[in-house]
């Protein structure tokens, strides 16, 4: 039995916190939430619905990934896999067992839950949000030949092959660097279609214009970055 822990990084996420905690399948290990400076009860809704709750005061989505990777690291049993998934319940928890499948099965080191279109409920994307996705997978292929259709949040990596990484980027860029590290390293990468539906409450990124424009910037950024290293 392979040891998976899942981490997710959660910022004013107390409406929804506690059903994506409940509805993560038992074949994980341990759920870790990391709480991004809310302001509300989200740490206590997690520590309610069973996950283990750290602290990251400094904001961004990849300070919060790196919180919890930290904590993994001190662990006296190190983790087999690790997922990442939001705490907005976009994603449907139940679907890891769907996104941990090729790593299982198949020996694959990446694994991105795709939000396909077919799978979408109306609007659970924003324009900006589609157009960014379309932009980058296509500047990815154009540049690495990547096979990548979207920066899903929803995935799943062997530990190993996520140390490997060295994964740095504190904010916006943490999944387009992850994949382009991946593409660098010639790692084994799938990608799952996975349903994908309206989240509860306002997204902290694409829900503003400057939240919008930042992760623009930095994912246009990391890919030239690589594309000229």
């Amino acid at each position: 039995m392979k040891n998976i822990k899942v981490i997710i990084p959660a910022f004013n996420e107390e409406q929804s916190i506690g059903l994506v905690v409940q509805e993560i399948p038992d074949l994980v290990s341990e759920v870790i939430v990391v709480d991004n400076n809310s302001s509300d009860a989200t740490a206590a809704q997690a520590k309610k619905a069973g996950a283990t709750v750290l602290k990251e005061p400094k904001m961004g989505y990849g300070y919060a990934c790196l919180k919890g990777m930290d904590y993994v690291a001190q662990q006296n049993e190190l983790p087999d896999i690790i997922v990442f998934l939001d705490g907005d319940y976009s994603d449907y928890p139940e679907e890891l067992s769907k996104v941990v499948a090729p790593i299982l099965d198949d020996d694959v080191d990446l694994v991105i839950g795709a939000r396909v279109v077919a799978l979408r409920e109306p609007h659970s994307m924003t324009p900006q949000q589609v157009f960014g996705n379309g932009l980058a997978t296509w500047l990815m292929k154009l540049f690495f030949g990547a096979k990548y259709t979207d920066l899903g949040p929803f995935r799943a990596i062997k530990y190993k092959a996520l140390l490997s990484l060295q994964m740095q980027d504190k904010t916006y860029g943490w999944t387009v660097e992850m994949q382009l590290k991946a593409l660098k390293q010639k790692l084994r990468y799938v990608e799952v279609p996975v349903r994908y539906k309206n989240r509860i409450g306002v997204s902290k990124v694409s829900g503003t214009v400057k939240g919008t424009i930042m992760a623009g910037i930095k994912i246009i950024g990391w890919i030239f970055k690589y594309a000229f290293k």
